[in-house]
C-alpha cells in the first residue's frame, strides 16, 4: 500500500483492501468480538485464572473472589455465553471449567505482545 496522497486514495489500494475484507466472515468477526468483550473485565479474567487449575463450583469461585452469588453468576454467564466456559450441574450447584484449558496461556501470550 502506498501512502495517502493529497486528494483521493489510490483506487488500486482501495480495491485490495476491499478484497481483504471480503475474505472475512461478518459472523466470525462478531463472534470474536463477543469473546474479546467477555474477557475485557477484570473479574472475568480472574475467573478464567481460577479455572486454569481445573473445575470449580460456583460456591468456591464466590469464596475466592469474595463476591456475592448474583455477581459471580452474571460473570460466569457472560463467559459461558461467549463459549469460554462449560458447566455441569451437581445437585443444587453448578460446576464450571474452561472450554479450552490452553486459554489462560493464550491470553498471556496476547498480553505480552501488547
Amino acid at each position: 500500500m502506498s501512502s495517502c496522497k493529497p486528494g483521493k486514495p489510490d483506487p488500486e489500494d482501495i480495491r485490495l483492501l476491499k478484497e481483504k475484507l471480503e475474505k472475512l466472515s461478518e459472523d466470525d468477526m462478531v463472534r470474536k468480538s463477543e469473546i474479546l468483550k467477555a474477557l475485557a473485565d477484570s473479574t472475568r479474567l480472574l475467573i478464567v485464572h481460577l479455572l486454569s487449575s481445573g473445575e470449580l463450583c460456583v460456591c468456591e469461585i464466590m469464596a475466592a473472589l469474595e463476591k456475592p452469588q448474583p455477581t459471580v453468576s452474571h460473570h460466569l454467564n457472560v463467559l459461558k455465553q461467549a463459549g469460554i466456559l462449560k458447566s455441569r450441574k451437581v445437585g443444587v450447584w453448578v460446576h464450571y471449567s474452561l472450554a479450552d484449558e490452553k486459554l489462560p496461556g493464550k491470553i498471556d501470550e496476547i498480553l505480552k505482545i501488547i
